[in-house]
């Protein structure tokens, strides 16, 4: 799965917070991404399941039905230019002491069939300052006519995207509430 070259830190959380069972029709991958902005901050984007427009651009609307707890459902609407309008997602884990989120697709107009993905946030210093190391990874179906290859590169691209976007977010607020750098250990 570390195709993408991680550190040993990030192989390590990879390995202890995104253990995908990965059928034989399918393809999966963990991304990173690093945010000069602190935990609790990121988080507080990043957990917000009924809320994921805050960062994610592809989303134009999102209705929970009931309380934000595990099995809760969400339906999202899509913008255009995407090959999709609707998602169904269920919330499988809120953690917020592991600062963990995971997501399943259940429905919806598009090809990502049996998706799920895990949102980790890690805390590390960045320039001395706090910042956070974010890694989502995902396992989903390979559709008939696409490779293995094809599909993991649209879902990373996908989720690239959003951690970029993530990153904008949280750092603009994180200067807004800037604090002083935190003392080299």
């Amino acid at each position: 799965m570390s195709r993408n070259g991680f550190s040993s830190l990030e192989s390590e959380f990879v390995r202890r917070h995104h253990n995908h069972e990965v059928a034989e029709n399918q393809c999966s991958s963990a991304l990173v991404k690093h945010i000069k902005a602190s935990v609790p901050l990121v988080w507080s984007l990043v957990r917000r399941f009924d809320q994921p427009q805050k960062y994610k651009p592809f989303i134009s609307r999102c209705v929970v039905q009931g309380n934000l707890e595990i099995g809760s459902l969400r339906e999202i609407d899509v913008k255009s230019g995407l090959p999709a309008t609707t998602s169904t997602e269920r919330l499988e884990l809120l953690d917020d002491e592991e600062h963990k989120i995971s997501i399943r697709i259940i429905g919806g107009d598009h090809r990502l069939r049996n998706y799920s993905s895990i949102i980790s946030l890690h805390p590390e210093t960045i320039e001395g300052r706090p910042g956070t190391l974010v890694i989502e990874s995902f396992v989903v179906d390979v559709p008939d006519g696409n490779t293995r290859d094809e599909t993991c590169y649209f879902v990373e691209a996908l989720i690239k995207c959003n951690l970029k976007s993530l990153a904008d977010v949280s750092e603009r607020l994180a200067v807004q509430d800037r604090t002083e750098p935190i003392d080299r250990m």
